[in-house]
Order: structure tokens, then C-alpha cells, then sequence
């Protein structure tokens, strides 16, 4: 009986002590996994770096990037179309120039590519042929866009720059107008289908003012958009060739 009892007090020590010796190594494992957890939670919870530069890159004011600037142009293209063909019915005798409808049409074509844009999964770094090729064309139409609208608003501030010095006179038929009415040989200027000139050169003179100040905003906004694409396609660029400032370390081992 002693025999075996001493045999399984030496059997049972042995598994007391595997169990003791375990027991510290699944704390460890536990709180390594713990910490790892932790670990994870911490960088969710502060983001990866890449990932929120590459989110507020196709960002703006909280919405993505060319709703904002699309929804302004669409709007402001419209307006200045509408208000082109209203100065058309004026007098048929208008110029293409002083009517800029033109202007307003190719904005809001610009306007449609950048919601063309946002039908596109956004690909950080231009992964995307597609998202590439309709970037590039919005950028090349805002661009031909701000260059129609500049046109327009010298267009109508000549135009309404002779307005002011004309002296008209009223026919059955038309308006006739001379910017020196004692010059003989001065140009004519007939607006035809008027039937009173006091009438056509103010409304005519604040369809002018309203396409230049609402072709100046369509401009300032094709510029900003040309201004962020530029920017978002570039902006890499320029922080990787930022100044790194050497370390204590570094620079005691340059010297050396």
C-alpha cells in the first residue's frame, strides 16, 4: 500500500507541475492576444494615415469631390444659357458674341462629365483607366470653359461699355444708334425688331451686367475645379519632397 501510494503522489506531481508551468504561458498568450486586440482597436480608432489622405483627397466640404463644383456650374450654366437665348429675342440683329449662350452650353457639358464622375468607384492613384480618362476631360472642359466664359464677360462689357455712349434713334422698323452722332461717316449700330430704344437699351444694358457678373462666377468656378484636379493629381508629389530634418544621432555620425 505505501508502495503505491508513493507511486501516484510521484504520478499526480508531475501533472501539477505541467499545470503550473502552463498556466503562466496562457496568461501571456491571453494577454498578447489582448494586446493585439488593443492594438487594432487603437489604429481603427486613429486611422490609417494613407487611407484619410486618400479619403479628404477626393473630398470637399463633406461631399465628394465634384458634386459640389458640378452642381455649380450646372446652375450657373443654365442661367447664363437661358439668359442668352432672352437676349437673342431682343433684337435679331445680335451678334453670336453679344448673346453667350455658348458659354452657358459648354458648362453645363462640364457640369455632366463631373456627374459622370461620381457614377465612377473612386481608385486612389488613378488605378482606373476610365476614372482617369473622364478626369482628364473634366479638367481639359473646365479649362476650355473658363477660356468661353473670360470671352463672354469682355464680349459683354464692350458691348455695354458702347451701350453707354450711344445715341439712338428710334425708325418704324428698328433701333438705330451711333456711338458720335455729329460723325457722318461714324458706324451705325441697328437693332432691328425694337420698337422703342429707351426700352432696348435698358433692358438690353441689365442682360449685359447679369452675364458678366454671372459668367465671372461660372469662370472663377471652372478655375477652382481645374485648381483641385491639378492639386489631387499632383499633391503626392510635393509631400514626398518635403525637408526631412536629420536626427541627433544622424547628424553626430555625418560629422564623424
Amino acid at each position: 500500500m505505501g508502495k503505491e501510494e508513493k507511486k501516484a503522489r510521484h504520478s499526480t506531481s508531475p501533472n501539477t507541475q505541467s499545470q503550473t508551468g502552463k498556466a503562466p504561458g496562457g496568461e501571456k498568450s491571453a494577454g498578447s492576444t489582448q494586446e493585439s486586440a488593443m492594438k487594432k482597436k487603437q489604429k481603427k480608432a486613429k486611422g490609417d494615415p494613407k487611407t484619410g489622405q486618400e479619403e479628404e483627397s477626393h473630398t470637399c466640404c463633406g461631399c465628394r469631390f465634384p458634386l459640389l463644383f458640378a452642381l455649380l456650374q450646372l446652375a450657373l450654366g443654365t442661367s447664363v444659357t437661358v439668359l442668352g437665348f432672352l437676349m437673342a429675342g431682343i433684337s435679331s440683329s445680335l451678334l453670336v458674341r453679344d448673346t453667350p449662350y455658348w458659354a452657358g452650353i459648354i458648362v453645363c457639358v462640364v457640369a455632366l462629365v463631373g456627374f459622370v464622375m461620381l457614377c465612377i468607384s473612386y481608385q486612389p492613384d488613378e488605378k482606373t483607366c476610365v476614372q482617369f480618362t473622364v478626369k482628364l476631360l473634366y479638367f481639359l472642359l473646365s479649362a476650355l470653359a473658363l477660356v468661353a466664359c473670360v470671352l463672354a464677360v469682355a464680349f459683354a462689357a464692350h458691348h455695354y461699355l458702347q451701350l453707354t455712349k450711344f445715341t439712338c434713334d428710334t425708325t418704324p422698323e428698328s433701333c438705330q444708334c451711333k456711338l458720335d452722332a455729329a460723325d457722318p461717316l461714324g458706324r451705325t449700330f441697328v437693332y432691328r425688331d425694337a420698337a422703342d430704344c429707351g426700352s432696348l437699351s435698358s433692358a438690353l444694358g441689365l442682360y449685359l451686367l447679369l452675364q458678366m457678373a454671372l459668367n465671372l462666377a461660372a469662370a472663377l468656378v471652372c478655375l477652382l475645379t481645374c485648381f483641385v484636379v491639378w492639386k489631387h493629381r499632383y499633391q503626392v508629389f510635393y509631400v514626398g519632397v518635403r525637408f526631412q530634418p536629420l536626427t541627433a544621432a544622424q547628424g553626430h555620425g555625418q560629422q564623424v
